[in-house]
């Protein structure tokens, strides 16, 4: 499990993101790196909370699960439609995307190919996931256990083969007014969260997890900060190479970086690894998001097939194929690029009213003996819960056209909401007078 709480997250974003931090806040790197270990310790506020979580209530569909005992089942719903229509799916076909991108910088290949090798990955994490959960986990543990060797090597050689970046000459202030700077912050921030997203995913598997009450919560802890140490390394890494302007400047750092330092013919490296870890990352999104939509199958608030288990290999197959399917269908249209802008900070919201589920199982439930109590409760969920709220609320304000755009993607599963349910009762009064 921690395995696959790392492999989520690391995607493409350590490798691209820090420039993209850096240039908002006027190329002040102690205040970039304090972002990224902003963003890592709120993942961690975050994992902790739902360590608690996960460990009470090991069922498949995690936050979906909290969300529907607490909240009740419309919110729980539109959190499964969201991650089904574009979050997830979205996610998937972003990485798939990037693959064909990726591997066009270390073999030529012509744009429709590029989009032909991206549907391939897709089929093939595809049928790995239909095959077997233990397939799925041998895939991503090897595929993990590379990225990871891999940025600690990739740091390694840029520390010591770098030497641009002088903590001590580097400017406290960036001289930028202080709305700007403040601006700014908030632009980094959320940048440092996507590069930080999916942390979260291995909740949706915790039905299937070998003793959850230990592992999940373990796997949410070691995992998180393992996370934070593997950014933060590479991030020094790279101002090693490339000085605080070089990152900055830079779009694709770790090989603007790699080639820096040993030559232009190793940002192919760099590329295979950005490989990798886009398989993993995808691969785990196959393994853990179709549990949501096979919990709501199973509530008959979604596709009855999707709550089939598949009789050979026990997995639940047919929401792994429905949600792949729709998928490739987002890599091919490009479409998910504009869903995920509008709709991705609304995921957010959800990741805080599941964590605001401790709440309600707490009070239900105030003499329960927990198998793991969060650290520093009530203020480790709050502090996540009111810091997310900040920066859902500043996406509002700063940007109402698509955080209108958004909410109606959202709210448009209202009336599947509605439909389901009345063929749900209809299909229970069939049954009950057959």
């Amino acid at each position: 499990m921690i395995l696959l709480v790392i492999g989520t997250v690391i995607g493409s974003g350590i490798f691209l993101v820090p420039g993209i931090v850096l240039r908002p806040v006027g190329n002040n790197v102690p205040l970039a790196l304090s972002i990224w270990l902003a963003g890592g310790l709120l993942s961690l506020l975050g994992a902790l909370t739902y360590g608690e979580l996960s460990a009470m209530k090991p069922r498949a569909g995690g936050l979906y699960v909290y969300i529907r005992d607490c909240f009740g089942p419309f919110p729980a719903f539109l959190f499964g439609w969201t991650l089904f229509l574009v979050t997830g799916t979205g996610t998937t076909a972003t990485l798939a995307v990037a693959f064909g991108v990726y591997l066009g910088q270390i073999v030529p290949i012509v744009p429709w190919m590029a989009k032909l090798i991206s549907l391939l990955m897709i089929a093939a994490i595809t049928v790995v996931n239909v095959r077997g959960t233990r397939q799925s986990a041998n895939l991503q543990n090897i595929a993990t256990a590379i990225k990871v060797g891999g940025i600690v090597l990739m740091g390694i050689g840029l520390l010591w083969l770098g030497h641009r970046y002088h903590p001590a000459s580097t400017p406290i202030s960036s001289g930028m007014p202080m709305h700007s700077l403040l601006s700014g912050v908030g632009l980094a921030l959320v940048s440092v969260l996507w590069a930080y997203e999916g942390w979260q995913y291995a909740a949706y598997s915790a039905g299937e997890a070998k003793n959850p009450q230990r592992n999940l919560p373990l796997a949410f802890l070691i995992g998180t900060g393992a996370l934070i140490a593997l950014y933060l390394f590479a991030n020094i890494g790279y101002l090693a190479a490339l000085g605080g302007p070089g990152v900055a400047a830079s779009n694709r750092v770790a090989a603007t970086a790699v080639a820096a330092v040993i030559g232009p013919g190793a940002a192919k490296m760099v590329a295979l690894m950005i490989l990798i870890a886009i398989v993993s990352a995808a691969n785990s999104c196959v393994l853990t998001a179709p549990r949501v939509y096979f919990a709501m199958a199973t509530d008959g608030v979604f596709f009855r097939r999707l709550a089939e288990i598949h009789p050979r290999f026990q997995t639940p197959a047919f929401a792994i194929i429905a949600s792949s399917i729709w998928a490739a269908l987002l890599a091919v249209t490009g479409t998910f690029e504009q869903l995920l802008t509008y709709v991705v900070f609304i995921g957010w919201t959800f990741y805080a009213l599941a964590a605001g589920s401790i709440f309600v199982y707490r009070w239900r439930q105030p003499n329960a003996a927990l198998p793991y109590r969060v650290p520093g409760y009530p203020w480790t969920p709050l502090i996540f819960i009111a810091t997310v709220a900040a920066i859902v609320t500043n996406t509002i304000v700063a940007e109402p056209r698509r955080a209108a755009v958004g909410m109606g993607v959202v709210l448009a599963g209202a009336p599947a909401y509605i439909v389901w349910r009345k063929l749900n009762r209809q299909g229970a009064t069939v049954e009950e007078g057959g």
